[in-house]
């Protein structure tokens, strides 16, 4: 069926239906503030590493491997809107988490249609509406935590949006559709990403697993940055994808220490 064809009301429609189960108001739907800030903050990273592997697909890079990938963001999108969906917050904030169930619901339906070059700059547009407003709910989330602690959580997610964005840019540059701008988007989010490493490297909250997980993301980073910063190969084009899942993972596996971390810190199961 033809993007066209399917009316955003119904699309909608159907977000609120499936994706964004009603908010419970009960001490047994308390999620974690800093599980929070990890599962919204991810909803950052998913919307950039599905339009990342739309184009990856078009440009026809690794396509098996970033199909699966589709998939598996897919998944994880649809288990974080379950577990926030659960969640008891205050109303606005309730408001953010329905329109980001929303928002992915209009992405999953253009994920849906047969990959196309053509289809690229609506994937894009989209994946940035979801990034926006996940981003709004991430930052909801850290101010309801008030510490800085639970601002380290935040921190590092959004080192797994930033990984997903600038590969999702280099694969769009390699396409054709806006090299000037995405070159910029690249290198600011490249120093974005390494100050943040560095405040996470003198931050005050650590165990034995963020230190060795802060070095491989170190390395893993080496790699990668290395990889975004060469010309447009073939060779070139399967390095950005290989190297980004990679740092990806260790950006995760960084947030999730921190979450476990701050919610031992804080005494919450």
């Amino acid at each position: 069926m033809a993007l066209a064809l399917l009316p955003r009301r119904r699309v909608i429609q159907a977000a609120a239906a499936v994706l964004a189960l009603p908010m419970a108001h009960s001490a047994s739907a308390e999620l974690a503030i800093s599980t929070g800030i990890n599962r919204t903050g991810r909803m950052r990273a998913l919307s950039q590493r599905s339009a990342k592997v739309y184009i990856q697909e078009v440009l026809g890079v690794l396509p098996e491997r970033a199909q699966d990938i589709a998939q598996t963001a897919q998944r994880l999108m649809a288990s974080n809107l379950a577990e926030l969906g659960r969640a008891n917050v205050p109303p606005a904030l309730a408001q953010q988490l329905q329109q980001i169930a929303t928002e992915a619901a209009v992405l999953r339906t253009l994920l849906e249609q047969p990959r196309s070059r053509a289809g690229v700059p609506a994937v894009v547009r989209q994946a940035d509406a979801l990034l926006q407003i996940a981003d709004q709910a991430t930052a909801a989330y850290a101010a309801l935590g008030k510490s800085a602690s639970a601002k380290l959580v935040n921190l590092a997610g959004r080192q797994r949006m930033l990984s997903q964005r600038m590969a999702k840019n280099y694969f769009l540059a390699a396409a054709g559709f806006g090299s000037n701008t995405v070159a910029a988007q690249i290198e600011e989010d490249r120093n974005a990403f390494k100050q943040a490493l560095a405040q996470l490297e003198a931050a005050p909250l650590s165990s034995t697993g963020i230190r060795n997980e802060l070095t491989l993301a170190q390395s893993q980073w080496v790699f990668f940055e290395a990889a975004i910063t060469k010309p447009v190969t073939a060779d070139a084009l399967r390095t950005v994808a290989t190297t980004s899942e990679r740092l990806l993972e260790t950006m995760n596996n960084l947030t999730e220490l921190y979450d476990a971390a701050l919610k031992d810190l804080l005494g919450v199961a």
